[in-house]
């Protein structure tokens, strides 16, 4: 090998580590990687930061955008309506949700169709007295299924196309993913509905609508006599004069009950304070404030709110703010207005102190917070909401507008009036100006890290190929393979493909190994296009663990699942996926033009 084929790879691999122990954020290592090959001058300097002005990273960003004006226009609210009116066994409710799951994955962006329709999905769990775990992981696999059936679905695909540009090649148009991607896509759906589910083990997570924390085991209300140590202290000095972990949720006051009080408020005699704490912490704080216990009927989940004071479950999503930080070093209290009064992980509700538990992607929260910037409050620390969101009432013009500008802009560049990042920029600036979402919200609705991903890791696959590093890999398995002939290798590019993005990101797996399908098919003398379709479907099945895509990761907290329990099922899956891609990518995209 050469020095900058070292070099390249030595890079790949630090990336490669740094993607599967999660320690550094995705963007983050994207970055680091893009440095190291600029600084050791593998790519031109003014070249370094020209992925971002790639096709593949302004079309990702456009649908992430549109994703957020079809939610906006109440489109997936009228879906929810129609499915909370499912009857029939698990079998039907299972096709019901992900069928719908998998036709919004196809159009809009996947986590985003995912997070739309789990609350629905805990909805129905909770009304059928089924566990959630029964049909998280399959809405979450089928988002990733329906992904794989058109250009924008999912952005291993617009990736591909770009891949397939470089080649000297138009790029992969709209529909050109359909043949093979739908096939896979229907296959694997009734996998997943007639067999696939039952070999999901049943985690009797309590995720569902009022019932994920019972709160009546851990709130009580305690009284504040005359030679009480909190007499004149603030709300926010009670942690110094008591060590236990606890939070004040309410405050009984001349017999008026007011809700997440204000830490400024200085506590009177005879005040009674709603506290929640375990029954440790409450004889802490008992003993050390010299507190009373209130001997008061048991308390409820409606006692905690009222017109103006609510409480959310809610789940950390991806590249939510809150990864990595704890409710203390957030000030979620003072700087957001909102009490952490329990987190769950994997199911289980955890007890130690919760303000110096580091959040993860998946964790369950039950937060309270003032009803009216509730909804703002979720969409500033990156948390879904697992309760039914209320339905929007005569939104038919705005419905009917958004899917007007949303099929106009893909009509157009299927037919090749506009290349398709121009069509859906158009229909973003077409949605601004409708009021269909507003300029905030769409730059909020962009998944910036993604971006940044996409657009730093282009070049490093440039790199790549410039090094001679892809010929080399690909030569390695050509000469392995020697006399297998292009069918094998193809099998060889999907798998290799498949168990990557089990790993990283799939957009990074794809820029990663596009460059090698390309010269295994260049040394085959063959066409790219059935390796890129395959790496484009390997991409897209994440099935074995819960870090391959951000899907798996979501349903992780509010399901109860363990690491281990995403192969049961995926692994079939993975293999279904073979067995039908390809044949469907040999018929659709031969290896003779």
């Amino acid at each position: 090998m050469t020095h900058d084929q070292w070099i390249i790879f030595g890079t790949l691999a630090l990336t490669l580590v740094l993607f599967v122990t999660g320690r550094w954020r995705y963007d983050v290592v994207a970055l680091l990687a893009l440095l190291i090959v600029t600084l050791a001058g593998l790519i031109p300097v003014d070249q370094a930061f020209s992925g971002f002005s790639n096709a593949a990273v302004v079309t990702v960003a456009a649908v992430l955008v549109l994703s957020r004006g079809l939610q906006n226009s109440g489109l997936v609210d009228v879906i929810g309506q129609q499915l909370a009116r499912l009857k029939g066994g698990v079998t039907i409710q299972l096709a019901a949700l992900t069928g719908i799951t998998m036709v919004l994955s196809a159009f809009m962006n996947n986590v985003g169709a995912l997070a739309l329709l789990m609350p629905v999905t805990l909805r129905l769990a909770a009304k059928k007295d089924i566990s959630p775990s029964v049909f998280l992981m399959p809405i979450a696999f089928a988002s990733l299924l329906g992904g794989m059936s058109t250009l924008i679905g999912t952005p291993p695909n617009i990736i591909a196309a770009s891949f397939r540009e470089s080649t000297g090649a138009p790029p992969f148009a709209m529909f050109d993913f359909t043949p093979v991607g739908l096939g896979v896509a229907v296959a694997g759906l009734l996998f997943i509905v007639l067999a696939g589910w039952r070999l999901i083990p049943i985690r009797r997570s309590q995720s569902n609508l009022g019932g994920l924390f019972e709160i009546e085991k851990y709130t009580t209300e305690v009284r504040v006599p005359e030679d009480s140590r909190l007499i004149g202290k603030r709300l926010s000095e009670v942690g110094a004069v008591a060590k236990a972990e606890m939070t004040v949720v309410g405050l009984v006051r001349d017999g008026e009950r007011r809700l997440a009080p204000s830490p400024l408020i200085k506590f009177r005699t005879g005040d009674i304070l709603i506290v929640s704490a375990d029954t440790t912490n409450l004889e802490t704080l008992v003993n050390d404030a010299r507190l009373q216990l209130v001997g008061s009927e048991k308390i409820v989940r409606a006692d905690l709110e009222s017109d103006e004071v609510t409480l959310l479950e809610a789940v950390i999503a991806p590249n939510s703010l809150m990864v990595g930080g704890t409710a203390f070093s957030l000030n979620l209290r003072r700087q957001h207005g909102v009490n952490l009064l329990a987190i769950s992980r994997q199911g289980a509700r955890l007890r130690t102190r919760l303000d110096r538990i580091r959040f993860r992607v998946g964790d369950v929260l039950l937060l309270q917070s003032h009803a009216d910037t509730a909804k703002d409050l979720l969409a500033t620390l990156g948390c879904l909401p697992l309760a039914q969101r209320d339905l929007r009432i005569g939104q038919q013009r705005r419905l009917i507008l958004s899917l007007i500008i949303f099929g106009t802009a893909l009509l157009t560049s299927a037919l090749g009036w506009a290349p398709v990042q121009i069509a859906f920029v158009a229909a973003v600036v077409a949605m601004v100006i409708a009021k269909l979402l507003t300029l905030r919200e769409a730059y909020d609705s962009v998944d910036w890290p993604i971006i940044i991903l996409l657009g730093a890791m282009i070049p490093v696959g440039m790199a790549l190929e410039t090094t001679g590093g892809a010929q080399l890999v690909a030569e390695s398995l050509l000469t392995i393979g020697d006399g297998v002939g292009p069918l094998v290798m193809l099998v060889v590019a999907l798998v290799m493909t498949m168990f990557l993005s089990d790993l990283v990101n799939n957009a990074a797996a794809v820029v990663l190994m596009a460059p090698i399908g390309i010269r295994i098919a260049d040394g085959l003398d063959v066409s790219v296009d059935p390796f890129l379709m395959a790496i484009a479907i390997g991409a897209s099945c994440a099935f074995l663990t819960p870090i391959g895509h951000q899907s798996n990761t979501l349903v992780m907290g509010p399901g109860g699942y363990r690491f281990g329990d995403y192969w049961r099922m995926g692994l079939l899956l993975e293999v279904i996926v073979v067995v039908v891609a390809i044949p469907l990518i040999l018929l659709a995209w031969p290896f003779t033009p």
